[in-house]
C-alpha cells in the first residue's frame, strides 16, 4: 500500500528489449518515469534464454537511478519460460527492483513470487498485469494479496482479445474502472495499457486525459515521442498543486481529521491524493 512516503510518479512507462541491453540507457533518458525491461511477447521464444541473460546482466553493471522505476517483466509463471526467468532473479545476487507479473489469473500467482523471493531475501516489489478474464474477475484480492504490489496494470491488448471485444475505449471501459477500483480500494497505483497509433498524438493524448480522469495514475507508450504527452497529462495543474500546499499544511499543522480550506469541508482521506499531488509535482 502507498504512503507519503513511497508516492512517486508513474505517468508514463516504456518497454526496452532485454535482448538489446544497449538499448536500456536510452530509455531512461526518453522523460519516463518507469522502464520495463521485456522478457515476455517482445522477445521470440528462441531468444528467450538469451534475453534473460542479458536483462538479468543490466541489474549487475548498472546502477539503477532514484528518479526512474525500473522493471523487469518476466514471462507469466504459469510458463516454462516463466519459470526459467523466477528461477534465474533467484539465483543472482543483482536482482531487479522490481517484477511486472504478466496474465496473473488469482492471488496465488503473486502469493508464490513473493514467498520465494522473501525465502531468498530479495526485496522486489511487483506489478501485475490484469489482462485475462480470470485476473479482471479476481483483482480485488490480487490487488491485496502482497505488501510487495505497488501497481496493477492494465493490459488492454490481451484483455480485449480475452473478452472478444473490440479495443477501443469504449468497449472496455467496464474491465478498466474495475482495475482502478480494485487499485483504489488497496491503495494502489492503476496504469493504463499504451495507444497503439503513434501517427496519432492528439488519439494519444484524449485517450491519456480519459485515463486519468478515470483514475489512472499513468499510461504506457509504444515509442519515446509519446512520453511528454503522457506527463503532461498526468502531471497536476499549477492550480492543484497549490490547492494541495494549502490542504496538506493545515492537516500537519491542525493534526486532525477535518480542516477548513476555502469555505469547504475536507476530511482527512483526501491527504493521500494531495501528497500525490505533491510527489508528482515535485514540491513535496
Amino acid at each position: 500500500m502507498l504512503s507519503k512516503e513511497k508516492i512517486r510518479p508513474r505517468r508514463s512507462f516504456i518497454f526496452t528489449p532485454g535482448l538489446k541491453p544497449e538499448m536500456f540507457p536510452k530509455a531512461l533518458a526518453s522523460g519516463v518515469d518507469m522502464v520495463c525491461i521485456e522478457l515476455e511477447d517482445g522477445i521470440a521464444p528462441k531468444d528467450k534464454n538469451v534475453a534473460r541473460s542479458r536483462a538479468l546482466g543490466i541489474f549487475g553493471k548498472e546502477k539503477m537511478p532514484d528518479d526512474v522505476e525500473v522493471i523487469l517483466r518476466i514471462n507469466s509463471i504459469r510458463s516454462s519460460f516463466g519459470l526459467d526467468d523466477l528461477r534465474a532473479i533467484l539465483d543472482t545476487d543483482n536482482p531487479p527492483p522490481a517484477i511486472m507479473l504478466p496474465k496473473v489469473n488469482d492471488p496465488q500467482d503473486v502469493s508464490i513470487v513473493d514467498e520465494l523471493l522473501s525465502e531468498r531475501g530479495h526485496n522486489c516489489r511487483l506489478h501485475p498485469i490484469i489482462e485475462t478474464n480470470s485476473g479482471l474477475e479476481k483483482v480485488y484480492d490480487i490487488a491485496k494479496c502482497s505488501s510487495r504490489i505497488e501497481t496493477l496494470f492494465f493490459g488492454l491488448i490481451d484483455m480485449a482479445a480475452e473478452l472478444r471485444c473490440k479495443l477501443a475505449w469504449d468497449q472496455l471501459l467496464y474491465a478498466r474502472s474495475r482495475v482502478v477500483h480494485a487499485a483504489a480500494s488497496a491503495g494502489l497505483d492503476a496504469i493504463d495499457g499504451p495507444f497503439m497509433d503513434l501517427e496519432d498524438p492528439q488519439g494519444n493524448i484524449a485517450q491519456a486525459m480519459l485515463a486519468r480522469d478515470l483514475g489512472f495514475s499513468g499510461k504506457g507508450s509504444i515509442h519515446p515521442k509519446q512520453v511528454a504527452d503522457l506527463n503532461n497529462v498526468f502531471t497536476p495543474s499549477k492550480d492543484q498543486i497549490q490547492q494541495a500546499k494549502k490542504i496538506t499544511t493545515l492537516f500537519e499543522e491542525a493534526d486532525t481529521g477535518l480542516v477548513m480550506v476555502d469555505g469547504k469541508l475536507i476530511e482527512k482521506p483526501v491527504l493521500r491524493e494531495m501528497y500525490r499531488i505533491l510527489a508528482i509535482s515535485n514540491e513535496n
